[in-house]
């Protein structure tokens, strides 16, 4: 029997668990937080990401240790290279780490990007507006994730605001991209250099945090291919073992590298019901070495974020084929609580069950650009900013 380790306990490390049970497999979580949520289902070592004795002891009881999330120190990962089994390895979590080499490294694979420039200094934001123009966003290198660390600069008049709200820190400043949609790949490549991927995710933002995400996305078979290509380039020359999410915006049909997640992800939430193997098990899988699992969707699936707190279940769970998912987590403006996904077999039994959920929560605003894609297909997007 098998121990995967976790660094990061919440509720990617939860699902991480739920999926593994099945398999036969035990988890050892590691987080700063004695009540973080996956420790409602698994044993949690409370540790400091430099806590180097706690962290030799995990690694003592694991046979492979991965992420929860990417914000664990790097240098922490190479050092536990030392004792255990590392998936994905430390370099793709440091690349994802820093806005500025991850977006270098999009380019050198071919992945085009929305113009940027590393900003050191407010002269040196100044030199940037004036060869990127405005709007334009400015962003932390590193830490930022839903809408947090960022500033939108649409006029010179915003500049000594941005930077003297995050200034402190090493800053990217990025172009506007004017998108017909927001999407995402996930994919995922084993030890054996085995891989596979999802159908193409279209995902909506509300504050910066995603909100709803729709698979598998309508008319997409040339973006596709595209993002498939890229996501495998990615997987590559990082030499990644595990699941990953390639996040794109569609701008006319041709694609911009956002962002990479080294390890599941919120976008492909709706594996867990929606996939023949989901994006959670296709994880362990790929990090024990074992053969990957049938990605192909079942059908269509709508995955519905809850932020800050639980709505009224019951609208969910009286559909037939609806699904509840609570993170045991305190409520709090902002977080991430959970997810409903709503399976379905065609487009217009999605649209009207979608329909029935948004109006019987109060949500209309929420599943409404969701209704939209869905009937009619769509006809060239709805167009739209978002920074890079």
């Amino acid at each position: 029997m098998h121990t995967i380790g976790i660094l990061g306990g919440g509720q990617l490390a939860r699902m991480l668990v739920l999926a593994g049970a099945p398999l036969g497999l035990r988890f050892l979580v590691v987080d700063s937080a004695a009540d973080a949520c996956a420790a409602q289902i698994a044993p949690l070592v409370q540790a400091d990401w430099r806590d180097f004795g706690k962290l030799a002891d995990f690694a003592q009881r694991v046979d492979v240790a991965t992420f929860d999330f990417e914000n664990v120190p790097a240098q922490t990962a190479v050092w536990l290279t030392q004792l255990t089994s590392v998936f994905p390895n430390p370099r793709a979590l440091a690349i994802s780490q820093d806005r500025l080499v991850e977006k270098a490294l999009f380019r050198e694979i071919g992945l085009a990007t929305a113009a940027f420039a590393a900003v050191d200094s407010r002269a040196d934001l100044d030199a940037a507006i004036a060869t990127i123009g405005l709007p334009a966003v400015l962003k932390t290198r590193r830490l930022g994730y839903d809408g947090k660390g960022q500033a939108v600069l649409r006029s010179h008049a915003d500049a000594d605001a941005a930077w003297d709200a995050l200034g402190s820190a090493p800053l990217i400043l990025e172009a506007f991209v004017p998108f017909t949609r927001e999407v995402s790949i996930i994919a995922v490549r084993s030890r054996n250099g085995e891989f596979r991927h999802y159908p193409l995710t279209r995902n909506w933002h509300a504050s910066g945090i995603l909100a709803a995400s729709l698979a598998p996305a309508p008319q997409t078979e040339q973006i596709e291919a595209s993002a498939v290509a890229h996501a495998r380039a990615l997987a590559e020359r990082l030499d990644y073992v595990g699941t990953f999410a390639l996040e794109l915006f569609d701008h006319d049909g041709h694609l911009l590298g956002n962002e990479m997640a080294p390890r599941v992800h919120n976008s492909g939430h709706w594996t867990i019901e929606g996939a023949h193997c989901s994006q959670f098990e296709n994880h362990l899988r790929a990090v024990l070495g074992l053969p990957l699992g049938d990605t192909a969707a079942r059908g269509l699936s709508v995955m519905l974020n809850w932020i800050g707190e639980l709505p009224a279940a019951n609208a969910v769970l009286r559909e037939v084929d609806a699904h509840w998912h609570d993170y045991g987590k305190e409520p709090r403006p902002g977080r991430k609580v959970g997810h409903a996904t709503v399976c379905a077999g065609s487009a217009t039994n999605m649209h009207e069950c979608l329909a029935r959920i948004g109006r019987a929560l109060g949500r209309e605003a929420q599943v409404e650009p969701v209704l939209a894609a869905l009937l009619p297909p769509i006809q060239g997007g709805e167009p739209g900013f978002r920074a890079a």
